[in-house]
């Protein structure tokens, strides 16, 4: 676990939540959290309660972020309809790194190395008061709230999954 707070992407997202005004510190667990599972087993706590960023193409070719609840998976054909496009695209690992500096498992929604075209956020994770996401290393998460995410990102709130 030692050096974790020294790799890049982790720094990357430090100085990006500094600028925000993210109130949470970044912790570091010992398990990864690469899924919502993994990350609510590490700390204890409900799977919803995990606001993971994940990655899509728009038909432009850019890249769509979902932050959503770990108790969903995102329904891509529902998401597509309500943003009036015909279809989400697959975002392969190299093309989630390419975009937002992180690597699969890690990524943050803050600190991205290009600024998605949108971003959307789970509705669901409002039922929480405290929600867990990535900083920047499948080992790394920090403590923030539905509406922070909303202020730091952007996010335009959407039933994204059941």
């Amino acid at each position: 676990m030692d050096g974790i707070l020294e790799k890049a992407a982790v720094k990357r997202f430090q100085e990006a939540a500094t600028k925000l005004g993210v109130k949470g510190e970044v912790n570091i667990l010992a398990e990864t959290a690469r899924t919502a599972i993994d990350a609510a087993n590490g700390l204890g706590i409900e799977v919803g309660q995990i606001a993971s960023s994940l990655i899509f193409k728009l038909p432009s070719g850019n890249p769509l972020l979902i932050i959503t609840s770990g108790r969903h998976r995102v329904d891509t054909e529902l998401v597509a309809k309500n943003l009036r496009i015909t279809e989400l695209g697959r975002a392969d690992a190299n093309y989630v790194k390419e975009v937002s500096g992180y690597s699969v498992g890690g990524v943050s929604p803050v600190g991205w190395i290009s600024k998605p075209e949108i971003i959307l956020i789970d509705e669901a994770l409002n039922d929480y008061d405290i929600v867990w996401a990535a900083a920047g290393h499948p080992h790394a998460v920090y403590p923030t709230t539905y509406g922070e995410l909303i202020q730091c990102t952007g996010a335009q709130p959407m039933i994204v999954g059941d």
